[in-house]
């Protein structure tokens, strides 16, 4: 059961970056949009991430680290934080998911879970 004082949800908008991909060296590079919306009850704190990444050979990366692009943001409630990064991979297609650890203002740690998104060459997919 989830407590709605600790609501936070991810949106992602992904792109393809062809200028910065090498498709002869099997170099694709994806930049991604994210917004992360405080929709609880309280403000919360974004201190760390976690991201699962999946390649189309089926092969996995994982990343932690503090904030996202050296930042910690307070998010309050009913406000958002939107940032772009970016990943590269040697495959045309993959995916990316994960989650957010959070510290809402009463002390409370919650995680906000990023679904699973996909990382697409346009026209890789039928």
């Amino acid at each position: 059961m989830s407590d709605s004082r600790y609501q936070v949800d991810v949106s992602v908008v992904t792109r393809f970056l062809a200028e910065q991909s090498q498709p002869e060296q099997n170099r694709f590079a994806f930049a991604y949009t994210i917004t992360v919306q405080n929709n609880g009850q309280l403000p919360a704190k974004l201190l760390s991430r976690h991201w699962v990444i999946t390649d189309g050979d089926g092969h996995v990366e994982e990343v932690r680290g503090e904030g996202v692009v050296g930042q910690q943001p307070v998010i309050k409630v009913g406000q958002s934080h939107t940032y772009s990064s970016g990943t590269v991979m040697t495959t045309k297609v993959g995916n990316m998911q994960g989650s957010y650890q959070m510290l809402a203002e009463d002390g409370k740690r919650f995680d906000a879970v990023i679904a699973p998104f996909r990382l697409a060459v346009p026209g890789a997919l039928h």
